[in-house]
């Protein structure tokens, strides 16, 4: 998690990067511990521990490190040009439209917009979308990874494949199962929509594709006939996939690369929020502290933010208290620590994360047994404080329902890089504005602040260069990444800011702000409005 971004404003402003660099303690893991005083432990996926200071290089080496960089700490100004700036927000932008039929949109999406910005390096977030091919609707998701981005892209290759799944009908199945056995072309169950960068692991899609043809043939033996509920599928998608991720961790594969692949998928972890829309019919399932926020616009043109997922977090009175239920009385205390579970990691329910799910015994017999990589890791080796009984972790989401209705403009879903720069109601105005087209229209708020006259003529100067730009933006998730990296205190883009935080190098960059990844869900409110007077 990143550090406050008011702190870097002073100390980029006076050029002090390179005192930031002296002060800081590069780490290995960045994930498990860093000693920069700019850094708290509240900021951090997992917390340090004293066990795992040897994986830090002493302050002394760092500095070498940074002279060998030729960082330098003389003032001195560079920035990013537009152009330059427009070039990195964009470049994994992706834009999908729901095609039209004879002229007229059926669906009650118009289409998506989607984004990412990194910060760690690689990307630890992922993204998600498809069409269902043999059901109806749209799957969208987001998926922040941790301890490494190995069970993000596990989990963004394979969650909807479970799910898309867990809601065929039985004949369907039975016909896929049947074309798998014969050796007939399969129905294609999903159309993907992706960006060139989002790739499939190739090498595992036999693995991959094995686990889910299991799962389809349980269904199968199951079948009770009845109509498959949306809700019970998703939770039933969620949580099989993360028990697959397990066992396929403890069975191995005689491929070292496979299996050395398993084993790094099942120890990393991830959390993930997925939205399937049919109709009217939107579902959020979420495990863990991305969001799914909904854009309402009011009679009056306002814009009111509507949550339909919730942290599970110690932010969550009810998430502790569920997870103090699960343990003994005695382990009360160090269940839930510094807002942690088990003092260690922020998100109480993630895929993969296995170091929170195992016994002790069977954590040692699959590191002993696995590749020396895993066996030589500091921190797959290491067991958590107070570890009596798991498992304290689960993949099972929260699932909520809700219907559609025309004012429901947009959805928006974000991993934490995004709600921890910016709050809600400014997150869905922005989108709400932009897509509009009003937000040149409106008077400049000042938030109380005192303004100057020159400082009032630098806002207008700025909001006509927007305007006469013609919207630089052709994507709402662009333009609201824009937003959340470069907003000065009075809540509009400045461009030296932008400029500023877009040139830290890696090694800085992890320290003040999270993998930033959005999807914009952007609904036919003529659609929605025609289905909600049918059912009337």
């Amino acid at each position: 998690m990143p550090a406050p971004t008011q702190l870097l404003l002073p100390l980029i402003r006076n050029c002090e990067i390179g005192r930031i660099y002296n002060t800081a303690c590069y780490c290995h893991h960045k994930h498990l511990c860093c000693l920069s005083p700019h850094l708290t432990h509240s900021h951090l996926r997992y917390a340090p521990q004293k066990k795992l200071a040897t994986l830090c290089r002493p302050k002394e080496n760092f500095t070498q490190f940074i002279h060998a960089r030729n960082y330098v700490s003389t003032p001195q100004r560079f920035y990013l040009t537009p152009p330059q700036v427009n070039s990195i927000l964009k470049a994994n932008e992706y834009s999908f439209k729901v095609p039209e039929f004879d002229g007229k949109n059926l669906s009650s999406i118009l289409g998506f917009d989607s984004n990412q910005l990194p910060a760690n390096a690689p990307i630890e977030d992922r993204r998600s979308a498809a069409t269902c091919l043999q059901t109806r609707g749209m799957l969208l998701g987001v998926f922040d990874g941790h301890a490494g981005c190995a069970c993000a892209q596990a989990v963004s290759e394979r969650l909807f494949y479970y799910i898309a799944v867990s809601l065929l009908p039985h004949e369907t199945l039975l016909e896929i199962e049947n074309a798998v056995e014969s050796g007939r072309a399969l129905l294609p169950i999903l159309q993907w929509h992706k960006h060139p960068n989002d790739y499939f692991s190739k090498e595992a899609s036999k693995l991959y594709f094995n686990s889910l043809r299991t799962y389809w043939q349980e269904l199968i033996d199951l079948n009770t006939g009845e109509t498959t509920d949306v809700k019970e599928a998703l939770i039933n998608a969620f949580k099989r996939l993360d028990n697959d991720i397990s066992l396929e961790a403890q069975v191995g594969d005689p491929n070292s690369f496979l299996n050395y692949l398993v084993l790094r998928v099942a120890f990393s972890g991830a959390t993930a929020c997925v939205a399937h829309v049919d109709g009217v019919d939107l579902h959020i399932a979420n495990t863990g502290d991305s969001r799914a926020m909904l854009g309402v616009q009011e009679e009056d043109g306002s814009w009111s933010a509507v949550a339909l997922s919730f942290d599970h977090n110690a932010q969550n009175e009810r998430e502790v208290e569920r997870v103090k239920m699960e343990h003994p009385k005695s382990e009360e205390k160090s269940a839930v620590k510094q807002d942690r579970l088990l003092g260690l990691l922020m998100p109480f329910r993630a895929f993969g994360d296995v170091k929170f799910k195992w016994s002790i015994d069977l954590q040692k017999r699959v590191i002993e047994s696995g590749p020396d990589q895993l066996n030589d890791n500091e921190y797959t080796k290491f067991i958590p404080p107070n570890y009596h009984t798991p498992p304290y972790l689960t993949a099972e989401p929260e699932v909520i329902h809700h219907k559609l209705r025309p004012q429901d403009k947009f959805l928006i879903l974000a991993t934490d890089g995004l709600w921890e720069t910016m709050h809600r109601q400014d997150v869905v105005r922005i989108v709400g504005e932009y897509l509009t087209g009003v937000h040149h229209q409106q008077p400049i708020a000042v938030g109380g602040y005192k303004v100057t006259l020159g400082q009032m003529h630098g806002l207008l100067t700025e909001r006509r260069a927007r305007v006469s730009s013609a919207f630089e933006d052709q994507n709402a998730a662009t333009h609201l990444i824009r937003h959340a990296v470069g907003n000065n205190e009075f809540g509009t883009v400045d461009h030296e800011r932008l400029s500023k935080m877009l040139s830290l190098p890696e090694e800085l960059a992890r320290m003040y702000r999270d993998d930033i990844t959005i999807i914009v869900v952007q609904f036919n409110s003529h659609v929605i409005g025609a289905c909600q007077n049918e059912e009337f």
